[in-house]
């Protein structure tokens, strides 16, 4: 019984470190807005790990026990990440300088995989229709857009 509570403990850890490393790896634009195939993506990992966590045992505890790790490793990582800056910008990324004084920094952009309608959107929510009315727009490191307009009086003295 020990041996398969390790051997699940194990196999969860394993399935929570590659879910981070290939959410990093393949990016992220917005977390804090999942589009409708993103949502379908998380749905189908889920079901498709489940088996590599928990093997054929479908009780109540190997559930529990799957589960229980899963929160114990992402609070360790939070820790180690709020611990160690460098390995917070390995897995986390930085935040991403997308418009600089009204113009759009193309290279970065495509380093964040989105494209000019995706900045469009951010800044259209935030109620911005000119991109030479933007200071500066950042994407943060948690997918959201963060946009600086230009003051009233900045804007006259441009």
């Amino acid at each position: 019984m020990a041996s398969q509570i390790f051997s699940i403990a194990f196999r969860s850890v394993v399935v929570y470190l590659f879910i981070v490393a290939c959410t990093r790896l393949f990016g992220k634009t917005e977390l804090s807005q999942l589009s409708l195939i993103d949502l379908v993506l998380i749905l189908l990992i889920s079901n498709s790990v489940q088996n590599a966590m928990v093997g054929s045992d479908s009780t109540l505890l190997g559930g529990i026990v799957a589960a229980g790790i899963l929160f114990i490793v992402d609070y360790i990582l939070k820790f180690l990440l709020d611990k160690f800056p460098k390995l917070s910008k390995t897995v986390q990324g930085e935040p991403i300088l997308l418009i600089y004084k009204g113009e759009i920094n193309k290279n970065n952009l495509n380093k964040a995989k989105m494209d000019t309608s995706d900045l469009a959107e951010a800044l259209r929510q935030n109620g911005i229709i000119n991109i030479k009315d933007v200071k500066l727009a950042i994407l943060e490191v948690d997918g959201h857009v963060s946009i600086i307009p230009y003051g009233k009086e900045e804007q006259s003295g441009n």
